[in-house]
């Protein structure tokens, strides 16, 4: 009898860098975007810390997270004012020294040629941990970092969008995770013995709770994911059935 494997899955962390993260002047909207990217490429968001602008806290938390997940990313500290110290940290996690790298200087150049030229200041956003290449930046010049299985991005999400589009299907990962949606008018404590049957005959399958209050009354919806769309349609199918059978009201695409 053949056994079959089990596929291989490929795993993500972020780290989110920044003391305005932290304080809640900045709500941080990279990690819903990131996490969806990722999918996409068959990688899956494993973990995000979100840390404050201390070399300390980099460097641990990155250290922590590259040696447990395939890839890495971080996002924010990597600007041109004192306080960008990312590029410092990442530097010191792995060992190496901080060096300008040429490419990026050439790009930054040609960038703020009609900008008012390239000051100092400007000239921190060259700066990379040796043995860097670069991720390229339509957006504002200032390319991100990729470095073994770190990537370095940029902390505004509009930028942080287009060096994802840049890095787009250069990693190796999986199947991506497919998902289906139903939601009931029901509180989850009332269904949960039927989800956990649902999931546990349905191999493959991992099924997502997500409670509300809304309109005077609590629902939830439930999310099927898989990395087969036949596994999805059969779980959703059957945990509907069940549903229904137990005398709830199904919506499809949830509520």
């Amino acid at each position: 009898m053949t056994i079959a494997a089990t596929p291989r899955i490929w795993t993500a962390a972020l780290v989110v860098i920044g003391d305005e993260i932290l304080s809640g002047r900045t709500q941080d909207k990279n990690v819903a975007q990131i996490a969806a990217w990722l999918n996409v490429q068959g990688i899956r968001l494993a973990e995000v810390r979100v840390v404050a602008d201390k070399t300390d806290a980099i460097v641990e938390a990155v250290n922590i997270l590259r040696a447990r997940n395939d890839y890495l990313f971080t996002t924010g500290g990597i600007g041109p004012t004192h306080d960008d110290i990312t590029v410092d940290a990442i530097a010191e996690a792995l060992g190496v020294a901080v060096v300008h790298h040429p490419r990026a200087l050439a790009v930054l150049n040609r960038y703020y040629e009609t900008r008012g030229g390239l000051t100092e200041a400007r000239k921190r956003m060259a700066r990379v941990p040796d043995g860097a290449d670069l991720i390229e930046n339509r957006m504002s010049g200032a390319p991100g970092i990729r470095i073994g299985n770190i990537f370095v991005m940029a902390g505004v999400p509009h930028i942080t969008a287009g060096m994802l589009d840049a890095l787009t299907g250069t990693l190796e990962g999986g199947l991506p995770v497919l998902s289906r949606t139903i939601g009931c008018w029901v509180a989850e404590s009332e269904v949960s013995d039927i989800l956990r049957e649902a999931e546990r005959s349905h191999d493959g399958v991992a099924i997502g709770s997500y409670p509300f209050f809304r309109e005077g009354r609590v629902g939830a919806n439930f999310v099927v994911r898989a990395t087969d769309q036949v596994l999805v349609d059969g779980c959703v199918g059957a945990l509907t059935d069940t549903l229904v059978a137990s005398g709830w009201v199904v919506t499809e695409g949830g509520i």
